[in-house]
């Protein structure tokens, strides 16, 4: 069939091709357009052009072509050397990379050449705001990045993903993940605290409890609880990570389990918004209070390390107390769950009632346990990382009158439930 029939090119089909890769063509352009470079908005919608026809032709037609911008490049840095004394370095690459993404065009590829080029005029625009930023980098913090990607990307995959013990305790990657989720807390933490100040704090715990309270709670304690910390701050920062909780796992239980969310919904809506009380009390008092939060490293393997042991502690312990006492009942492994991961739990629970192993009020129940569970066992946590008896002392007695608001809504409703049902 000859390269000319269309049916090798149907005209629906590179009409679109021909659309998208003018388009990112033009995206990033129009950027060295606008920064007064030679190299601008026609010749790098053209460059991209180039690379998804000669992608249709073949990959020698794609590899001469290559080669045509390639001599461009060339051409173009030996005239900027000549009149300037300087390098296109970043138009060039920019140039080559567009022509690249012309030929994923032309492969039918759409996302990733698309992504790629917003990504590409994103890094060109912010030239002066990641100068600025690279330029302000400690070297403890290009250490922790390092860290970050070495703990996340290199060590979790390569662990084995099953049980390594007789007992069936310990999963080596399911332990792991938690020093990823404290190292990447604590990283966030980092930058957050450096970009807002005193601010930061507040953001940091309310995204760290949203994917773990436990371990937010951990990393914000031991810079919390310093000497140079406002109480009321470090109290509301504390208690936003408890929030948080309830939020997620409410949310959890509407997502998979609808029916249940009434029963639930009561109790932890009532500790949410007892704990939202007390964090814009101590956020008032705090108002005009400001102190600078130092944290050592923004990963630290030795705090990390420290949480994960005591981490897989509780969950050995909680593990072998169940099998212990058998099927001690859902409510009671729901509380165990709760000192391990309540997010976990919750969408057990959520499942099982949608499933129709549990009815829509035990699995409410259990979720409501969870969470007073999850927000008990961060005290002990707290106590042990910052170190300072005050902020120990007001947020167990908060986290303690809580529990009891979460204990006593779930009881009137149990009740309420009782009263209702026929005799």
């Amino acid at each position: 069939m000859g390269i000319g029939s269309t049916s090798s090119f149907p005209p629906i089909e590179i009409a679109a091709k021909i659309g998208v890769s003018l388009g990112l063509g033009l995206l990033v352009g129009l950027e060295r357009e606008w920064s007064h470079k030679d190299l601008g908005v026609r010749t790098f919608a053209i460059s991209a052009l180039l690379g998804m026809v000669t992608s249709l032709l073949g990959a020698p037609f794609a590899l001469i072509s290559m080669a045509g911008v390639i001599v461009v490049i060339v051409y173009v840095n030996w005239r900027s050397m000549s009149s300037e004394g300087s390098l296109e370095a970043t138009t060039s690459i920019a140039l080559l990379v567009t022509f690249a993404l012309g030929v994923l065009v032309g492969q039918g590829h759409v996302f990733t050449p698309v992504a790629c080029a917003v990504i590409l005029t994103a890094l060109l625009a912010w030239k002066a705001e990641l100068r600025r930023f690279a330029g302000g980098l400690k070297l403890e913090e290009i250490r922790s990045a390092v860290l970050l990607g070495l703990v996340g990307f290199v060590i979790y995959p390569i662990l084995p993903n099953r049980y390594i013990d007789r007992w069936n305790l310990i999963n080596p990657r399911d332990a792991w993940v938690i020093v990823v989720v404290i190292a990447s807390i604590g990283f966030v933490n980092y930058v957050l605290l450096k970009v807002y100040g005193t601010k930061g704090i507040y953001f940091s715990a309310f995204l760290g409890g949203l994917v773990n309270s436990t371990a937010a709670a951990a990393e914000l304690a031991g810079p919390l609880g310093a000497k140079e910390a406002s109480l009321d701050v470090s109290v509301a920062a504390l208690l936003l990570t408890i929030v948080a909780m309830f939020v997620r796992n409410l949310v959890i239980l509407a997502l998979f389990a609808p029916t249940a969310i009434v029963r639930a919904a009561a109790p932890v809506l009532a500790m949410g918004i007892g704990a939202l009380v007390m964090v814009q009390r101590a956020w008032r008092r705090s108002r005009g209070e400001t102190f600078e939060m130092r944290l050592k490293s923004p990963v630290s393997l030795i705090r990390v390390g420290n949480f994960a042991l005591l981490f897989l502690v509780i969950q050995i312990v909680s593990t072998l107390g169940e099998r212990q006492f058998g099927r001690f009942g859902f409510l009671g492994i729901s509380v165990l769950g709760g000192l391990i991961s309540s997010a976990s739990t919750s969408a057990t629970a959520a499942k099982m009632v949608a499933h129709a192993q549990i009815d829509p009020a035990t699995g409410a129940t259990g979720v409501v346990l969870t969470s007073l569970a999850s927000a008990l066992i961060n005290l002990p946590i707290i106590y042990r990382n910052a170190k300072n008896s005050s902020l120990s002392r007001r947020l167990t007695a908060f986290t303690v009158l809580l529990v009891i608001v979460g204990v006593a809504v779930l009881g009137l409703s149990e009740l309420h439930l009782v009263a209702g049902s026929p005799k």
